[in-house]
């Protein structure tokens, strides 16, 4: 039987992200791999977590899905030269040094990063994806707005006005971005960020099932 495997915010931890991987041990033929965003930041493998999923991407081919993260989309608009100070304070200090990149300048630091992981950033990651049961989304959508014209900020920035949403969005929306202790299961949705880069645990919701399996930080 086909499964889906959806995995929430990484942040860096790269150590906690294989541990992850090896317990759920996907097959790559039949299985989707669905990670929600947010893979930088904070925590100190970032550039490591980027080069795994390079790898898983071309391993699983279309059954690996990127969505963006928030993090993303910040490290994207530093290495362009805007927020630059806004990037380094939440926690892209610590994405830079996983490069061995002491610059803080945008503009610098996208001439130290390699082709491939500039390549996954720009081209790799989408803001959303759907299957016939549900929406998966980094942050969370707007009631009342068709999927298809959803805006960037709240896909990946969403939070109290989504979360305290009892919008029927005709498919369950399956999300990370807003930490808990423990994944999330309501009427229209499933939160399964819960906080690994700060000290709570990584996790993975199996589907059909509605699974979840989670791991705890590994430093």
């Amino acid at each position: 039987m086909s499964r889906k495997y959806v995995i929430g915010d990484i942040h860096g931890c790269h150590r906690t992200m294989m541990a992850l991987l090896n317990k759920i041990n996907p097959d790559p033929d039949t299985d989707f791999l669905i990670f929600l965003g947010d893979y930088i930041n904070r925590g100190p493998d970032s550039s490591l977590v980027i080069s795994e999923l390079i790898k898983l991407k071309k391993r699983y081919a279309q059954n690996c899905i990127t969505l963006m993260g928030n993090h993303e989309q910040m490290f994207l608009n530093f290495l362009a030269g805007n927020d630059e100070e806004f990037f380094l304070m939440m926690g892209g200090d610590k994405t830079l040094k996983s490069y061995g990149i002491s610059s803080k300048s945008g503009g610098e630091a996208l001439n130290k990063l390699p082709d491939d992981h500039i390549h996954f950033l720009r081209e790799n990651l989408l803001t959303h994806w759907e299957d016939e049961n549900y929406i998966y989304v980094h942050a969370g959508v707007k009631p009342g707005v068709h999927l298809s014209q959803q805006s960037t900020s709240w896909l990946l920035w969403a939070r109290e006005k989504f979360i305290r949403s009892n919008h029927d969005f005709d498919k369950k929306v399956i999300f990370g971005h807003t930490p808990y202790d423990t994944p999330r299961f309501e009427e229209n949705k499933i939160a399964i960020d819960t906080g690994a880069v700060y000290g709570g645990k990584l996790t993975c919701l199996i589907l059909p099932e509605k699974d979840f399996i989670s791991i705890p930080l590994l430093i």
